[in-house]
């Protein structure tokens, strides 16, 4: 099933050429009350509900995941992050000024967890800086694992994808992440968890040792 079709509206100006994000049809107004876009920065408040991302450029991001947003995909994200299902996944999709997108154990923008598909929560959370959201097809009840995580405001995102939460720490970290479809030189997840869990970072892979220099290759130089 294709997860990454999808395509964003530039602020009401010009379609943003992004397969990605659905220009499908707006949806019925959500029969749940008013959310609040207000989230509490400080990780000390429900650690139980933080999504620590260690990412490969180096960095830690901390994201405040609302279940009051969307209960469902918070349950989803917490369920595959305690399992390890993101641990090792690139982001596939950075796209400069707009979002970088994750989530796809393929790599290619086509796959997903063995979980079922989940029912849409759309709401009018706004997608502002940080904000973190559910990649899915053209149709409203398809995502599953692949999410992404705004670079700068998109509102006309706003109850097209279940936003679910928003970086609290590390966003230059997110800035850092290689750009392009996919990246030549892709970012990496090395471990997701939650900060209740208390994991340490992982270590770093080891960059490639140089190639060793034998004493044939070094006869030889001195010869020419």
């Amino acid at each position: 099933m294709i997860r990454a079709k999808f395509t964003a509206v530039a602020l009401g100006l010009a379609l943003f050429a992004a397969p990605g994000l659905a220009q499908d049809k707006a949806q019925p107004a959500p029969a749940a009350p008013a959310l609040s876009a207000v989230i509490n920065p400080d990780p000390a408040f429900e650690p139980e509900n933080i999504l620590v991302l260690d990412l490969s450029n180096g960095g830690r991001v901390l994201i405040r995941l609302m279940p009051a947003w969307a209960p469902g995909h918070v349950e989803r994200i917490k369920t595959l992050a305690s399992q390890g299902f993101y641990n090792g996944i690139i982001f596939h999709r950075v796209i400069d000024g707009f979002m970088a997108q994750t989530g796809d154990p393929t790599g290619t923008g086509q796959g997903g967890s063995p979980l079922p598909d989940l029912k849409a929560e759309f709401n009018y959370i706004p997608h502002v800086r940080g904000s973190v959201s559910m990649a899915r097809t053209d149709q409203p009840d398809t995502a599953n694992s692949q999410f992404f995580i705004v670079f700068y405001p998109r509102f006309a995102l706003d109850h097209r994808y279940t936003n679910f939460g928003r970086v609290i720490a590390g966003m230059d970290y997110v800035d850092a992440i290689e750009r392009g479809e996919p990246p030549a030189n892709p970012t990496k997840i090395l471990q997701a968890s939650l900060l209740s869990e208390g994991k340490p970072r992982p270590a770093a892979p080891a960059a490639a040792a140089p190639a060793a220099i034998s004493a044939d290759m070094l006869s030889s130089s001195k010869s020419n």
